[in-house]
């Protein structure tokens, strides 16, 4: 289990920001720290974040910057937001990759670059990273491969779409489809085949605190985000979040990196068709009453807590990963606030109900990044002054005008 461990500082007004989060937190964030211990300083480490931006201009993307955060008329008058409440919206659909995993992923390719500057590693011998995902995380990833020029296997499974593979292919990854092996246990066989490779040398290039903890590091950057934006604005933080959660990095990131500036509370979503969430929280919810964080016996206990979902099954197909991987974050995050903030688990009619109530709201999002909003049309303890906040993040990949499915 790896969790990061950082005293959360609160967030300042500023008369300035720059637009590269990575730039803007330095100061905040563990790869830094780590090349800082090694001897780079600051201009040393600005440097490996131009790097990375030089390098997905190169091929054709844009860097990576802050993403658009504020009230949404539109949607805090679906809710019947008071004036003082409302929907406040965080788009990640504009980012590196369409999604907020490249902030994930970035820390870890910083680490990496810092360790190459710093002398511990060779550049001209690199491992190939390694992941599994055929989802946004997969094309985050093979996109900032390509940025720096790393070889990078992802591993899928086997119900991929061809077009899709054909795309993570032109970004020059190599893929693995992953069938089940006879003896495989319970779980992602693509999952297996990743763990493999990375005891066989590859770099855990990866989105789940557990198989790489830096992927959290980044993935704070989205609260700061939020956070500074709040602050120059004079304003507090949202009162909670309600937030999509898959392999739980994203939400477990989200609170660490608003814990500083809150108290939020979290409330993660999942679909009735893969919750394995929602399901661990029911086994565990007596024995956390009264704490503030999981405690260690409980996190210990990963088979009897957090089992794999059997039949794993939604149209928000960015949200099927069969364990959350991140859990003990994700609960943490939780336990953060009192009350606690609690999983909400939605149906398929209100994943296809938000979708469409996004699209109409404007962002070009997928089911899977509209999972939070449908996480609140199905909250029946929503209050008209309360400011909650939203995560879009997953760009649609359906060609403008398509029909929501």
């Amino acid at each position: 289990m790896l969790l990061l461990d950082q005293q959360p500082v609160p967030i300042e007004a500023a008369a300035e920001r720059q637009a590269n989060p990575f730039h803007e937190f330095d100061t905040r964030c563990a790869w830094a720290a780590f090349a800082a211990a090694n001897g780079l300083q600051r201009s040393d480490r600005a440097a490996l974040v131009d790097r990375i931006d030089d390098g997905l201009h190169r091929i054709g993307r844009n860097g990576i910057t802050a993403t658009p955060f504020g009230r949404d008329e539109a949607l805090s008058c679906h809710f019947g937001m008071s004036a003082s409440g409302g929907v406040y919206v965080k788009d990640e659909t504009g980012a590196v990759a369409g999604s907020q995993k490249v902030r994930h992923l970035a820390s870890i390719m910083l680490h990496l670059l810092a360790a190459e500057v710093a002398g511990h590693r060779r550049s001209d011998e690199r491992e190939p990273l390694a992941i599994a995902s055929c989802g946004n995380a997969a094309v985050a990833a093979a996109t900032l491969a390509a940025a720096v020029e790393w070889p990078i296997e992802v591993f899928v499974p086997t119900w991929m779409d061809d077009s899709f593979g054909a795309w993570l292919r032109e970004l020059g990854a190599v893929v693995h489809r992953c069938p089940r092996l006879d003896d495989d246990p319970p779980g992602d066989p693509a999952m297996f085949r990743f763990r493999e490779a990375v005891a066989g040398g590859a770099i855990p290039f990866t989105v789940q605190g557990p198989e790489n903890s830096l992927c959290l590091d980044g993935g704070r950057t989205i609260g700061w985000e939020v956070a500074a934006a709040c602050a120059d604005r004079g304003i507090a933080v949202p009162d909670r979040a309600v937030v999509q959660v898959g392999g739980g990095a994203f939400a477990a990131s989200l609170a660490a990196g608003l814990r500083g500036d809150g108290p939020v509370r979290l409330d993660p979503v999942q679909t009735a068709g893969c919750a394995p969430l929602a399901q661990a929280w029911q086994r565990v919810a007596p024995r956390l009453v009264g704490a503030a964080s999981v405690p260690s016996d409980i996190a210990r206990e990963w088979a009897e807590v957090m089992s794999p979902w059997p039949d794993p099954h939604s149209l928000a197909d960015g949200l099927l990963d069969d364990e959350t991987y991140d859990w003990v974050a994700v609960m943490d995050g939780q336990l953060a606030v009192a009350p606690a903030g609690r999983p909400i688990v939605v149906s398929e009619e209100r994943i296809v109900e938000a979708h469409q109530l996004a699209t109409d709201a404007g962002y070009r999002v997928s089911p899977t990044g509209a999972a939070g909003l449908a996480g609140l049309l199905a909250d029946q303890d929503r209050q008209p002054t309360e400011r909650v906040l939203l995560v879009m993040s997953g760009v649609s990949r359906e060609p403008p005008g398509a029909p929501v499915r």
